[in-house]
């Protein structure tokens, strides 16, 4: 099974540097597995002590927590060939602090502990790329905690419709997902975003049915 995703893991930036022949000969060696997940199967557990280094083979993974009303908060999306666990694997709190759920049918690559310790004793390579994937992670994960801790609901959702409107290359912005999701996305309750949405058409600043966005002009923003 692994063999079919072996191109994926030479594009990811830990087996950058290697051929898919030097990392098959690496895997050879044992250490991991390949599971597949069910959309909305629980990969790991708020708590859960981290024992492996995740990559992302095929599919989306959320980062999810539960707020004291019950409703879930999506923290962040990865997708495949991106990793997960490379800040805990090493860390003397090396519990999960977050659920990490399949945000789509997923196939990810578990690396042991002992088996990173071993590719970073014998990889060079291997082990610079390992500490730059932690020290993005930790800027990553301060970013997200600023949008979340101190942006308004609307600066959150004025940040994502403008992402999408230069991605998309067009003022009618076409949902990807459910608002319920998007609110997820942008941690904030499907209320609230309702209830934004609403605000901002009022004022003129957009349209919107069920699966698009409209954006009015531009300039209209204060951007």
């Amino acid at each position: 099974m692994l063999d079919d995703y072996l191109q994926t893991l030479a594009r990811t930036r830990l087996f950058a540097s290697f051929t898919v022949s030097e990392i098959k000969k690496i895997l050879d060696l044992g250490g991991w597995s390949v599971k597949k997940y069910t959309k909305g199967t629980i990969i790991h557990f708020q708590n859960e002590v981290c024992r492996s280094l995740d990559i992302i083979l095929d599919g989306s993974v959320a980062v999810q927590k539960l707020n004291e009303n019950g409703n879930i908060l999506t923290i962040s999306v990865f997708f495949a060939k991106e990793i997960i666990g490379a800040n805990l694997l090493f860390s003397t709190r090396d519990k999960y602090p977050l659920m990490i759920v399949a945000d789509s049918p997923v196939v990810i690559l578990h690396l042991y502990k002992e088996t990173i310790a071993s590719f970073m004793h014998q990889h060079t390579d291997f082990a610079f790329s390992l500490l730059s994937v932690v020290a993005d992670k930790t800027l990553v994960l301060t970013d997200k905690i600023e949008t979340i801790s101190l942006k308004t609901i609307r600066q959150r959702l004025l940040e994502y419709l403008y992402r999408e409107y230069r991605r998309q290359g067009s003022r009618v912005i076409e949902l990807e997902m459910t608002k319920k999701e998007l609110a997820q996305r942008l941690g904030m309750q499907r209320s609230s975003l309702g209830r934004e949405l609403k605000k901002m058409r009022e004022e003129g600043l957009l349209e919107y049915d069920a699966r698009t966005i409209t954006l009015k002009e531009l300039n209209d923003w204060g951007q």
